[in-house]
């Protein structure tokens, strides 16, 4: 989402100078979004043309018009296209693989920059809070980018900068993909995305607050402060802005790394990953909302295999008041006993409205997909005897056409990111191959959960850690 150069950059030689450049670039990016926001409207008015005068759609070159327009970003709405994608209908299936091809990572920002950037969140005198600095970007991503220094008391730290601008980025793209939603919505939807929009606006919204992340991490540190399996870094508050965010580094390796391992490490790493997400939504009432494999490293034991993971990203986090967690239990036990009056009060809970039997149907094939491993009571991979490439596609094609005829239906806001992280986690239990019984290990994590405690539980370590705590009002808060 940046103009900056991928190498280091000398220093600024004077005030002025240094100025016209941040000048120059600010000016471009804002000239980028302006001819990005004519080309959307130029694909919209195609397609709306077509509409009006019933020629045949040509969802395909339509589709990459819309990438090329969107390609020049790279930023967070790249990251939205992606989540849209595990949505089935959200939009038209050609929109979505074209803009999940999309590159999201930015280049790095330069020496200089980077030395403007810590001074002006952390004082002039930035660099002698450290030991050492690695001007040198470790990773770099949509919103930041994080470099490798060392603490005075000898611990390698890991320090997330937030590229410059980034507010009035994100704020850039949530207008593109307004306008996406409304190209959407003149192609005759099978899902109504209304709600969705506000709910990726606030979630992008609350990525840009790093302030927010450390809260978060620090819940997390909590929740599995004890954990053998699963680690957290810590926080060091002294070091961190609502722009800035300094944490121990863990080391680990990719985990793509481990798909060649013998099955009983891979499926220690599936078992730590499995825990890691459903352990926080059953007993706190938060999930990890972008379970991609850049947010893991895997450590190892002494004996070099596969020991847990190290979860290393907390800005895309959704909390849930205590009832959702009760209606995910609710849809998981109604399906497996065939009660579909519970699986009906599970989606109601959840916040599906105007539900005819018809959309019921159409939503409990989607449900069957996203439990079906959780309710087979065997060891089994996630997609079973199914080709991974093919994992969930009958499904889709089969909610989008039914949609199609009965919808279209409002996905609530809460459902968004549940969906995401759900399909998000069996990837990666596809990409390593793992064979567990899934249905064990969710009675494990959810089985026994009293809903009162939660909230009692949530309240009291989501004040410990300075995170605001969600309550039937939180929707509207955010919106």
């Amino acid at each position: 989402m940046n103009d900056l150069s991928n190498g280091p950059s000398a220093a600024p030689k004077g005030h002025s100078e240094t100025t016209d450049r941040e000048k120059n670039r600010f000016s471009a990016r804002a000239m980028r979004y302006s001819k990005v926001s004519a080309n959307v409207g130029g694909v919209a008015a195609r397609i709306a043309g077509r509409r009006l005068f019933g020629l045949d759609s040509e969802t395909e070159k339509e589709a990459a018009a819309l990438a090329m327009a969107l390609g020049g970003l790279k930023g967070p709405i790249m990251k939205v296209a992606q989540l849209l994608a595990t949505i089935p209908d959200a939009l038209p299936p050609e929109y979505a693989e074209a803009l999940g091809k999309l590159q999201t990572h930015a280049p790095p920002m330069g020496r200089g920059f980077v030395r403007r950037r810590m001074a002006a969140e952390l004082g002039p005198d930035w660099e002698s809070k450290f030991a050492s600095f690695d001007y040198e970007a470790a990773a770099s991503a949509s919103l930041g980018q994080v470099h490798r220094a060392i603490a005075h008391d000898g611990r390698d730290l890991a320090v997330k900068l937030q590229y410059p601008d980034m507010r009035s980025a994100v704020e850039a793209d949530l207008v593109q993909l307004g306008m996406l939603f409304s190209v959407h919505r003149r192609m005759r939807p099978a899902v109504e995305t209304s709600e969705v929009l506000k709910e990726l606006s606030a979630r992008l919204r609350e990525e840009l607050d790093y302030q927010r992340e450390a809260g978060m991490t620090r819940l997390y540190g909590e929740i599995f402060s004890d954990d053998a399996y699963v680690r957290v870094p810590d926080v060091l508050s002294g070091l961190s802005t609502d722009r800035v965010l300094t944490m121990t580094w863990l080391d680990g390796r990719k985990l793509l790394e481990y798909k060649g391992r013998p099955l009983n490490e891979r499926n220690e790493i599936a078992r730590a990953m499995f825990r890691a997400w459903w352990h926080p939504f059953s007993h706190y009432g938060v999930i990890h909302g972008d379970p991609h494999l850049g947010n893991y490293t895997v450590f190892e034991d002494d004996a070099g295999k596969a020991a847990g993971i190290n979860l290393l990203d907390y800005g895309c986090m959704r909390a849930f008041p205590p009832k959702f967690i009760q209606g995910v239990i609710d849809l998981y036990n109604g399906l497996l006993r065939d009660d579909r009056d519970l699986v009906v009060h599970a989606y109601e809970t959840w916040g599906f409205v105007g539900l005819s039997d018809e959309l019921i149907d159409v939503l409990n094939i989607w449900a069957r997909f996203i439990y079906g491993p959780m309710l087979d009571d065997r060891v089994r991979t996630i997609a079973d005897d199914i080709d991974p490439g093919m994992y969930g596609r009958k499904e889709a094609f089969q909610v989008h056409k039914a949609l199609r005829e009965k919808g279209p239906v409002t996905i609530p806001r809460e459902f968004v990111f549940m969906d995401r992280a759900a399909i998000g986690l069996g990837g990666v239990f596809l990409h390593l191959g793992a064979e567990l019984n899934f249905h064990n290990l969710f009675d494990e994590a959810l089985g026994g959960v009293d809903v009162a405690v939660v909230a009692r539980r949530q309240q009291d370590a989501f004040a410990r850690a300075g995170v605001p705590i969600p309550d039937a009002g939180e929707v509207e808060a955010s919106s």
